[in-house]
């Protein structure tokens, strides 16, 4: 017998006991977006799920079935070995909480291993997303780091989140950089798969006084933010890192590494030189050309980046603007942690 569950549910199941859920759609699908967590285990491939999606609209839904479950039974054996290698409890969903999570259920009944089935698969989990960033309210104070490229934002960021702060990645979520070149070496993420990680991510950090983050134009890469968190980042607490340009380049380079994807990075360079005076554009190509890259992001920083983001900052009110000035991001990072307490004994004497 399936043993179908509701959201509420799952999520109560999981803060009782370790529990893993399985997504059997197909990589594809799975890729685009899941529920965070989860692992796939999928009953087609790409390729099966298209066959079936193609007879069922040329022949009828019978036939499908028919298809499905002559691919299925093929694979059986590895699809139940997979499963049990899984000690925990488990969850299987779908799109729908259709036809295949039921398979995989039924299946997994039928040889003693029960498992349970998300009522209205990853759709309900969709809509659940959805009306949680609709109706969420921040309380947690913002922190927000801005400076110019190359400034190690994001260090200092994984650098707190290590450390045990809260910390919204909105970058790393992204799965973008937030510049023309932001999605070199990465896999950016849809708006989807964005906000099931932001909602996660929120849900973590719920009860804290403060959220450190980065300082974002309101698309990054492929998603856009939120407007309730766009509009809580503006205004919370500015905090300006102030590096030496020499610092800059060197994250740069580091984060970045544009040996790995020299075309890439020419590809990229190509869609903005038009914006650059033309015999600065063209000694940018040469450096990039002959791998000569710290030249190549000097370049950039002085005549594209550096004023584009000068022209770009929004002008603060003074209490809600603090500068650091460092040599180093570690320098950087530590006067980021004496704000850090600064912050809870204010908030200590307020309490």
């Amino acid at each position: 017998m399936v043993h179908d569950i509701t959201l509420k549910e799952l999520f109560d199941l999981q803060n009782k006991e370790a529990h893993t859920m399985i997504d059997v759609r197909s990589p594809k699908e799975f890729d685009e977006a899941t529920i965070p967590g989860s692992i796939n285990i999928p009953i087609f491939d790409n390729d099966e799920r298209a066959e079936v999606g193609t007879i069922y609209k040329q022949v009828g839904s019978e036939a499908a079935k028919e298809r499905g479950l002559e691919i299925f039974s093929a694979k059986l054996p590895d699809f139940i070995n997979a499963f049990a290698s899984i000690e925990t409890s488990k969850t299987v969903f779908c799109w729908r909480g259709g036809m295949r999570s039921k398979t995989a259920a039924t299946v997994l009944d039928l040889i003693g291993n029960q498992s349970f089935r998300l009522s209205g698969g990853i759709r309900s989990y969709r809509q659940w997303v959805v009306h949680t960033l609709d109706n969420y309210q921040l309380k947690s104070e913002a922190y927000v780091l801005n400076g110019y490229t190359g400034s190690g934002k994001t260090i200092l960021l994984e650098k707190l989140s290590q450390n045990g702060y809260p910390v919204l990645d909105l970058e790393g979520m992204a799965s973008h950089r937030g510049s023309i070149f932001g999605q070199i070496g990465l896999d950016p993420s849809n708006q989807k798969k964005f906000e099931s990680q932001l909602v996660e991510a929120l849900s973590e950090h719920q009860n804290a006084p403060f959220l450190f983050m980065e300082g974002e134009s309101k698309r990054i890469g492929k998603v856009t933010i939120p407007d309730f968190l766009y509009n809580h980042k503006e205004n919370g607490i500015q905090v300006f890192v102030d590096l030496p340009v020499e610092e800059r380049i060197k994250n740069i380079l580091d984060d970045y590494q544009p040996w790995n994807n020299p075309e890439k990075f020419m590809e990229a360079f190509n869609l903005i030189k038009k914006r650059i005076h033309t015999p600065i554009a063209k000694d940018i190509h040469d450096h990039l050309t002959n791998e000569e890259y710290s030249s190549a992001v000097q370049l950039l920083l002085e005549y594209y980046y550096d004023p584009r983001y000068e022209h770009a900052t929004k002008v603060y009110p003074n209490d809600k603007i603090i500068t650091i000035q460092a040599q180093t991001i570690e320098e950087a990072f530590q006067q980021v942690q004496g704000l850090i307490k600064e912050i809870e004994m204010k908030q200590q004497k307020l309490s």
